[in-house]
Formats: structure tokens, sequence, C-alpha cells
């Protein structure tokens, strides 16, 4: 279940779908980035990720690894998209722990990226 969750996750993140990430976060879900060291909440989370959408087209994940653990699962992955406003493709190499509770709901994140692909790209 734990993969299918996952699966199902990232699509939501490709397609846009605030809703469907929502109700497949916990609600007290930790979103954590290597790059600030901060924890993040479900709610700042998805308004990260619809800002991402609004200066991007053709968002994806080119999955690399993915590997089930006991409490979740771990991904490896090439984000892919385009600048809306340059019109330039990035792609930025990123890895995350993703704990998944009793309930089959993501609980914890933890992203370990360097966000300066996308950084260069949108300026």
């Amino acid at each position: 279940m734990s993969e299918e969750l996952v699966v199902r996750f990232f699509a939501a993140i490709e397609a846009g779908d605030l809703g469907t990430l929502r109700e497949i976060y916990a609600p007290d879900a930790v979103i954590w980035h290597n790059d600030d060291l901060l924890e993040q909440s479900v709610d700042d989370n998805l308004k990260v990720l619809q800002g991402l959408h609004r200066t991007v087209s053709g968002l994806r994940y080119d999955v690399v690894r993915r590997a089930l653990a006991a409490d979740g699962v771990l991904q490896q992955h090439v984000l892919r998209a385009t600048s809306k406003h340059r019109d330039r493709e990035f792609a930025m190499p990123a890895c995350l722990v993703i704990r998944i509770d009793d309930g089959d709901k993501i609980s914890r994140i933890d992203e370990y990226l360097d966000p300066s692909a996308v950084t260069a790209a949108l300026g």
C-alpha cells in the first residue's frame, strides 16, 4: 500500500492537485528540507507547490530508484520542468524519505536536494 500511496502522491504533485495532496498528508505531517533545515507544515508545503505550478510547466518526476521501508518509502528522482517566465528547462536531482503512518497517510517527508538548478532556471 505504501508504494501505491507514493505513486498517487507524485501524480498529484505533477497535476497540481492540492486537494488530493491534502487528503494524502496526515493533518500534522511535517516536511523537512536539507537546504534550509526547517520543517514545513502541510499548508506551507501546499503553498510552495501551488507557487511552483504558477512558475513552471511540464512538471514531472523521473524516478531513479524507489525502495520500500518498514515505515514508508525512499525515493530518488529527478524533478524536471520548464520555467514559464524564461522558457528554460531544468532538472533537479533529489532524494525523499517518506514516512507513512498506520492510517496510510504521509506523516513526514525528509527531502534532500540542491535547489540551485531551480533557482537558476526561475531567476
